[in-house]
């Protein structure tokens, strides 16, 4: 709307009128000399009005008017913060100072709140409004943060501690409502970040992850959570899944290796960083400094290139002056296809984690001192009650829960490993109680391995791969806790790790899952391929190790034959009405023929991870090898070793692409370092692999036109053994066409007109014409056939009778000498 000096408002007038008129009549800062806030006359009825206008316009209206009318009048910081200010931690019977903390608090939580990017349901306000708003978040949580007047985060806590004190029988609807309310306040203050599109202005350190997590210390923010976590289910129920996101936005992409480091340990990581980083650079400035410009390269050039062929190619740049390799790189650079690139869709979901975050010390011993309490007190009953919670498709469960729920159970399982470890490096000796594998065991029952599986297969057939990749994360440290179980020295833990692994390792549909998430791999981020091949690589490990140690290993495979056989019946229209044929009385015996147990082949198992799908999944891996960790390093590794050696499968790699890519691993311009703890190994792998494609292309010279392409299994067999594998197909007996049955009709004649009269109708005259003809030639030869039978008989009895009539004269005389 224009105004009267010609610029424009985005807000309505009336709307910024209303709202900073209740803003003044808030109060201010007193002219007394202590120059402490004044509230109004009507203070608290202005603070509901306020939150009567955000839910009846803003939210009602999908509008964000009066969120940025508060912004500009700078509601949060010049009036509710000091509000709080005024109500002093000794005062504890204040009934108005509290109403009035709740009453900022309600206002606080939806100015606060997570914005969604709707694209479906955003108009153009939002689009006016959203990019303000979102620095004002950040803006409020920074204030909130560093408030000096009081601890903000800790008045909220005591807004709702009454509420908290009453038992859960007796709570009212206004109670829950209340620690609902604080929990989400907490939540939004975690979970508010800088937008990633958008540089913030000020001081990144007083919104930092270490920031929040030191007021969260200081503010005894911690100390709630835990009691909240550790009584939850008995004393607390609903609350557990705010309770989770919180914690979620405290620790997520916080390396746990590092939490666990003492300072020396932490100072020598972060050395070596940087030296890894500075030697990266310099090779990177190097081969810059070889082929960059120079004071004389400003011009064009182009120059011609002859080819082995003969024919002339032309290249332009000064970099095409350099080298042959660089010429050829640019000769296929400028070959390779690249297709044209669609839209991606955007995430409907919360944002993604972001990149790793970076602690100072202070907040590494403050969140370490917290995950060691929580594991020993709030892991299992915080997480077996959202399990559950999940389970039974609670109310207040959203879409993003689950994936939370599977990321923070996987952070808190390595947490609980690196914690072990770090003991063990300092030769602790922990008590029984705090070492054993009990403060983990709510996640490792047989309702956690069903609840897993379920949202294995669900989110990998709704294709929700954000979801999918947290549950792998889980499944794999779900993996290497039980391994850590099993190698544990206690015969009880090793009987509990038998168990477990049995029950992970017995459903045939799970395997066939993770075999089809590493084959079906496409265009997913990198976060889910290294899921991806973390699972893959643990998976095959331990059940190969558990395997070998149980060679009468069972497995049990599903197949839905009643349901096919019901279905097949159904489409040929056949009615069954006959009693014993129904099997309705024979379900038992029909569900033992569907769920059927195997003995478990390793080696059968291991060739569904080498068809050419799969080798392309590890080779995408392996192409981000100048950013992957010794540890991801070695998982190709491995991989790549047990295909080309172990399973004797190593024409899959022979392709130019791979061998290319494994040449400048080694000896490539951008080769891995030297100095890198796994190069040694790479570098005997490609040795190995190229000693074996060299001799191959000896014995099959087709291999050479084959390396431009891949192979498929029955190609990869001839080019291996060469001969082509032998299958014995059996032929299946084609089934009779159904028979007609006729319930209500049992005269032949009046069937058969039915049928004509059917088959005419449909068109079929054809058929009906060449059953006449057949039935007429069977008449006709049947005629025959008669004829020469009556024939036969009236000459034959002639001459029998004349043979036969010795024998019928009597008993013959015997014989004169």
């Amino acid at each position: 709307m224009e105004l009267a000096d010609g610029s424009t408002d985005i807000v309505h007038p009336e709307v910024r009128a209303h709202i900073n008129s209740l803003v003044s009549a808030l109060g201010g800062i007193s002219a007394d000399s202590d120059g402490g806030y004044q509230l109004g006359d009507d203070a608290l009825e202005v603070l509901r009005d306020l939150k009567r206008w955000i839910r009846f316009y803003d939210e009602k209206t999908n509008r964000m008017d009066v969120a940025r009318c508060i912004h500009e009048a700078n509601l949060v910081e010049g009036d509710l913060l000091p509000i709080l200010s005024t109500w002093p931690e000794n005062a504890t019977d204040s009934k108005f100072k509290s109403r009035m903390a709740l009453a900022c608090f309600e206002l606080m939580v939806p100015l606060t709140w997570p914005m969604a990017r709707d694209r479906e349901r955003m108009t153009v306000n939002h689009h006016r409004h959203m990019p303000v708003l979102e620095l004002a978040q950040v803006g409020y949580k920074r204030a909130v943060v560093n408030y000096d007047g009081a601890r903000v985060l800790h008045t909220a806590i005591r807004v709702a501690l009454p509420s908290m004190a009453i038992p859960i029988g007796d709570r009212t609807q206004r109670d829950q409502g209340i620690i609902k309310l604080v929990l989400f306040f907490l939540r939004n203050i975690a979970m508010i970040e800088p937008p990633p599109d958008v540089k913030y202005e000020g001081d990144e350190s007083q919104i930092s992850r270490s920031a929040t997590i030191d007021a969260f210390s200081y503010q005894d923010i911690f100390l709630v959570l835990l009691t909240l976590a550790s009584n939850m289910g008995e004393d607390f129920r609903a609350e557990d899944t705010s309770v989770m996101e919180i914690i979620y936005h405290l620790v997520k992409q916080v390396d746990i290796e590092k939490l666990f480091m003492n300072e020396q340990q932490l100072s020598k990581a972060k050395a070596g960083e940087l030296a890894d980083m500075m030697s990266k650079e310099s090779s990177m400035l190097k081969a810059y400094n070889r082929k960059g410009p120079t004071r004389h390269n400003r011009f064009g050039t182009m120059i011609w290139v002859k080819r082995d062929d003969g024919k002339m190619s032309s290249l332009s740049g000064q970099d095409a002056l350099a080298d042959a390799s660089t010429r050829n790189q640019k000769m296929d650079n400028s070959k390779t296809f690249r297709p044209p690139r669609r839209a991606r869709k955007g995430d409907k979901d919360e944002k993604d984690l972001g990149l790793p975050t970076k602690l100072n010390s202070r907040a590494y011993d403050q969140l370490r001192s917290f995950v060691e309490d929580f594991l020993d007190s709030g892991f299992n009953p915080l997480f077996q009650h959202v399990r559950k919670t999940i389970d039974r498709e609670a109310p207040h469960v959203m879409q993003y829960h689950r994936r939370q729920f599977f990321y923070l159970v996987a952070w808190f399982l390595e947490a609980e490993r690196m914690r072990r470890k770090a003991r063990k490096q300092s030769s602790q000796n922990p008590s029984e109680d705090i070492s054993s594998f009990n403060l983990v065991a709510g996640v490792l029952n047989q309702e956690m391995f069903i609840t897993l599986n379920k949202a294995l297969h669900e989110s990998l057939e709704m294709k929700d791969w954000h979801e999918l990749t947290a549950v792998m994360r889980c499944f794999t440290q779900i993996l290497l806790t039980v391994q850590e179980m099993s190698e544990s020295g206690n015969e009880d833990n090793e009987e509990i790790a038998e168990n477990v692994l049995s029950r992970l390792f017995y459903e045939e549909a799970t395997h066939d899952a993770i075999a089809t998430i590493i084959r079906t791999y496409k265009d997913q981020s990198f976060n889910y391929l290294d899921a991806a091949t973390e699972l893959v690589h643990h998976f095959l490990r331990i059940l190969e190790g558990y395997s070998k140690q149980n060679i009468d290993m069972q497995v049990r495979s599903r197949k839905r034959t009643r349901r096919k056989k019901k279905a097949a019946q159904d489409a040929a229209g056949i009615e069954n009405d006959n009693d014993e044929n129904d099997g309705s009385d024979n379900d038992a015996a029909s569900a033992e023929r569907t769920t059927k147990e195997r003995k478990f082949d390793f080696h059968r198992f291991a060739t569904r991870f080498t068809p050419q799908s799969v080798v392309d999944t590890f080779v995408a891996f392996t192409k981000y090898y100048r950013d992957l960790t010794d540890s991801q390093l070695k998982r190709a590794h491995r991989y790549f070793y047990r295909v080309a050696f172990k399973a004797e499968a190593s024409v899959m790699l022979f392709r130019v692409d791979i061998i290319h890519l494994f040449y400048n691993m080694i000896k490539g311009p951008a080769a891995l370092e030297k100095s890198s703890r796994v190069f040694k190994e790479w570098e005997e792998l490609v040795k190995q692999v190229l000693r074996k494609c060299f001799k191959k292309l000896e014995q099959r010279p087709e291999l050479l036109a084959e390396m431009l392409f891949s192979k498929g299994s029955s190609t990869a067999f001839f080019l291996e053994y060469g001969f082509e594998r032998q299958t014995v197909t059996t032929a299946s007996k084609a089934k009779p066409a159904a028979e007609l049955v006729f319930k209500n009709t049992e005269e032949l004649d009046r069937q058969i007109a039915i049928v004509v009269g059917a088959m005419l109708d449909k068109n079929q005259a054809n058929h009906v014409a060449w059953i006449k003809k057949i039935l007429g030639d069977a008449e006709s030869e049947r005629k025959a056939f008669m004829a020469a039978e009556e024939a036969m008989a009236s000459v034959e009895p002639v001459q029998d009778e004349a043979e036969e009539q010795p024998t019928e004269s009597g008993p013959k005389a015997p014989p004169i000498f």
